[in-house]
C-alpha cells in the first residue's frame, strides 16, 4: 500500500498477488474495497494493482474538477511511475469509464481492457438513472450519511469532511454529456464488456458498444475464425449493484485475460 505523486495528486494504490499486472478501478463513491470479493480469484493468477481515484477512498481530492479524462491521465501516470507498460485494466461503473478513457488516451500503456457496467456514451444509461445522477449534490450527500458507502469513506478518507464535496463534484461530472463512440470504434486492443442482465445500462447500448468494437456484425463461422477481438458477457440474475460480488464475474474475466488474443478483423 502506497501513494504515488501524479499530476498534483497523491494517488493511493495497493498491490496484491504476482504475475502480469492488472489494474482495478472502482465505482463512484467507492474505493478499492469494492473489489474485495474478486481479489482471491484474481490474485491467484495476477499482480493486482487496486487504485483509489481522485477524491475517493484514501486519495484526497485536489483543486480540479472530477473528469474521466483527467482521472485516466492519473492512472496512466501511475502505470509509468511503476515502470510498467502493456498492463491490463478492469474498471467498474465510474472506473469503467476511466479505464476506457485510459485505453483511448494512452493506448501504448494498456494490453487488455475490461469494462464492467459502464457505457461509452452518457445516453447509454436508463433515463431514470440519468435523472438520479442529475440530482447528485451536497444535500444528497448529507442524506447518505450513515450509509455503508459513507461509513467506509469516513473510515479511510484522509479528510472525511470532504464527503459533501465529493457529491457536488460527482454530480457535476455525471451531468456532463459525453459520447466516445468514434474513439471506441478506433480502439484495437482486446476488450471485454461485462454487464448484468438487469444493469443500469440499457441492453440496446450494450449491443451498440459491442458493435463499435467490431462485435456482432457477422457469424463467427463453424471454426470461429471470424469471431471479433472484442467480447461481450451479459451475466444473468445480476444488477449494476451486485455484479462485483458475483463469482460469475471472475469466471468471465479470467479466461479473457489469459487466452491468446484474437487479431482485430
Amino acid at each position: 500500500m502506497s501513494y504515488a505523486e501524479v499530476n498534483g495528486l497523491r494517488l493511493w494504490y495497493a498491490e496484491h498477488g504476482a504475475g502480469r499486472p492488472l489494474v482495478l478501478l472502482h465505482g463512484g463513491f467507492g474505493s478499492t474495497e469494492m473489489f474485495g470479493p474478486l481479489l482471491p480469484a484474481l490474485t491467484r493468477r495476477r499482480r493486482v494493482i487496486a487504485v483509489d481515484l481522485q477524491g475517493h477512498g484514501r486519495t484526497a481530492d485536489v483543486d480540479r474538477p472530477l473528469r474521466y479524462e483527467s482521472m485516466a491521465d492519473d492512472v496512466a501516470e501511475l502505470i509509468v511511475h511503476l515502470g510498467l507498460t502493456g498492463v491490463d485494466l478492469l474498471g467498474y461503473s465510474l472506473g469503467g469509464c476511466v479505464a476506457l478513457r485510459t485505453a483511448i488516451q494512452h493506448p501504448r500503456l494498456v494490453g487488455r481492457l475490461v469494462v464492467v457496467s459502464a457505457p461509452c456514451r452518457r445516453q447509454g444509461w436508463y433515463p431514470e438513472v440519468l435523472a438520479a445522477m442529475a440530482r447528485h449534490d451536497e444535500a444528497t450527500g448529507e442524506r447518505m450519511r450513515g450509509s455503508p458507502m459513507h461509513e467506509l469513506y469516513a473510515r479511510v478518507a484522509p479528510r472525511p469532511e470532504d464527503w459533501p464535496r465529493l457529491w457536488v463534484k460527482s454530480g457535476e461530472l455525471l451531468r456532463r454529456e459525453y459520447d466516445w463512440s468514434p474513439e471506441v470504434a478506433a480502439l484495437t486492443l482486446p476488450t471485454l464488456l461485462v454487464f448484468a442482465d438487469a444493469d443500469s445500462v440499457t441492453p440496446a447500448h450494450m449491443v451498440e458498444f459491442f458493435g463499435l468494437l467490431g462485435g456482432g456484425h457477422r457469424d463467427a463461422g463453424w471454426d470461429g475464425a471470424d469471431r471479433p477481438a472484442a467480447r461481450l458477457a451479459v451475466l444473468p440474475g445480476l444488477t449494476h449493484y451486485d455484479i462485483l460480488a458475483s463469482p460469475a464475474l471472475p469466471a468471465a474475466v479470467l479466461p479473457f485475460l489469459t487466452h491468446p488474443a484474437v487479431a482485430p478483423g
